[in-house]
């Protein structure tokens, strides 16, 4: 019958089709568990988490190793990739952050966790632009891809350019990257797209603002508010230098942990503020989409109540996940599979 079925080569003795479906739920479902559940319901079909998990295991194996090929080739040319001639009008944005997942393994300090650093692609051309009933405009990106890696920045900076390549870098009129500010994206970002207009993210700005004012008025609201919210100001009307030497008159207080010190914060991104003329231009000042695409792709299936992850099983995992997440399942998945020689 398996051979009728021609399946008597394949792994777990199921079509491929049926691999893919099954990987499919793996990674769109809460867990393994809640994965064993769907595809009975859908298919009839009675197959174990512990099974559930090693074909999404293989399945996300072959397309990882397929998208880090990938990457290797492109970053490979990175000298020899064109630039057109006839670029298109609009911008390209690629927005990048990292996230912890927790591991079955410690590293040398003792800790569990990872860092899962995620990239995020689109263009202007996919933002659709309409007005809400208070008369704003809101903007909604219609289509992105994710990329995800679990590992060291001169990894992850592969997957990442590869990503923007593949939507179209070096063939708009513009490129441009938003982040938190952090040095590894800053020397990343100048390495792989030296030409871009990189911005740093104003909510993260606002956050670290805030975050050192209330350390330097221990708290006294009604001195810390009015000072965040001066500076920022100052900020967002590209009044740069008057916030800097208000600033300055702190930079050398000590600051508790996770508090960053706002005046090396400010001078290390110094060219990346000047907000008013990004909002002149109607560039998007924001890494809300990347923090959103951190939820989705990596906290709402990897990083539920309990959950530890052997680090390639959650690279695996990601690498299906960004997938789906990007729309990219039927043409990037599905296909690589029915094509696989196994």
């Amino acid at each position: 019958m398996d051979i009728v079925l021609g399946i008597d080569e394949l792994p777990f003795k199921m079509t491929r089709e049926m691999m893919c479906e099954v990987s499919f739920w793996a990674q769109n479902q809460a867990s393994f568990k809640a994965a064993e559940v769907i595809i009975y319901k859908v298919h009839g079909v009675l197959l174990g988490a512990c099974t559930i998990r090693a074909i999404t295991d293989y399945i996300g194996k072959i397309i990882f190793e397929q998208d880090t090929k990938e990457a290797n080739e492109l970053y490979e040319r990175i000298g020899s990739i064109e630039e057109h001639t006839n670029k298109k009008r609009g911008i390209l944005y690629i927005q990048m952050d990292g996230a912890s997942v927790n591991t079955r393994t410690k590293d040398k300090e003792g800790s569990t966790w990872r860092e899962n650093k995620l990239g995020m692609v689109f263009s202007s051309d996919n933002i659709k632009t309409t007005i809400n009933k208070k008369g704003e405009k809101v903007n909604k990106i219609m289509k992105k891809e994710y990329t995800s890696y679990i590992g060291s920045v001169s990894e992850f900076k592969k997957y990442l350019y590869a990503c923007a390549v593949k939507n179209g870098y070096k063939k708009y009129e513009k490129t441009i990257i938003i982040s938190d500010g952090a040095t590894w994206i800053r020397n990343m970002c100048e390495e792989l797209f030296p030409e871009a207009i990189q911005i740093l993210d104003l909510y993260h700005l606002c956050e670290n603002t805030y975050s050192f004012a209330k350390v330097i008025f221990k708290n006294d609201e009604a001195k810390y508010v009015p000072w965040a919210e001066d500076i920022i100001k100052k900020f967002k009307k590209s009044k740069t230098n008057e916030a800097i030497e208000i600033i300055k008159e702190y930079k050398n207080r000590k600051l508790p942990n996770g508090v960053v010190n706002l005046y090396n914060y400010i001078n290390n991104n110094i060219g990346k503020i000047d907000y008013k003329q990004y909002i002149k231009n109607e560039y998007y000042v924001g890494s809300g989409a990347i923090e959103s695409g951190n939820k989705v792709v990596l906290q709402k299936r990897l990083k539920l109540s309990g959950m530890r992850w052997n680090v390639m099983t959650a690279q695996y995992l990601l690498s299906l996940r960004v997938k789906f997440e990007s729309g990219l399942w039927t043409k990037s998945v599905v296909k690589t599979i029915i094509s696989h020689k196994f």
